[in-house]
């Protein structure tokens, strides 16, 4: 796929790509920093439909959420000749009893037979991670395991 990249004198750079439904979606970046999700209009793609500011943390998020979608796709294809065997993520949430302690805390693999085979914080990857990770509130974790083991893992991660 193909970015277009537009500089936007006085503003910043508009990056944006065409999506099968012939709309354009992408990011306005200002000069001062501030970021901007754009989707243009069905009759006109040149107008733009929404607009929604982001901030930093929200533009970060939004890149991991994003990119997740790719890692699971990826995993989901290379445990396709492998019967038995799926690839879930799970949201940490701030209620998680685990949020702010380590994967080792968890017992994962012990009690659930699942793994834990990485982390999307904040628009970035951490593989494989390691058992003194700690999983963060607003972490995304990809687990690989059996349907049994991602129904316990689901349990573990997300108990109060």
């Amino acid at each position: 796929m193909d970015i277009v990249e537009t500089p936007l004198p006085g503003i910043g750079v508009r990056r944006e790509l065409m999506l099968a439904t012939g709309r354009r979606v992408g990011v306005v970046t200002h000069r001062d920093g501030r970021a901007e999700l754009i989707l243009s209009r069905m009759d006109d793609p040149d107008a733009c439909a929404a607009s929604i500011p982001l901030s930093a943390e929200e533009s970060a998020a939004l890149g991991g959420l994003l990119g997740a979608t790719q890692l699971i796709a990826q995993l989901a294809d290379e445990h396709k000749d492998l019967p038995g065997v799926s690839t879930q993520q799970f949201f940490i949430q701030k209620s998680s009893r685990f949020a702010g302690r380590t994967l080792g805390e968890t017992q994962m693999r012990t009690v659930s037979g699942a793994s834990i085979v990485a982390l999307l914080r904040e628009g970035s990857v951490i593989a494989s991670p390691r058992p003194d990770q700690e999983l963060r509130a607003g972490d995304l974790a990809v687990v690989v395991g059996t349907d049994a083991g991602l129904a316990a893992a689901a349990d573990i991660l997300q108990s109060q």
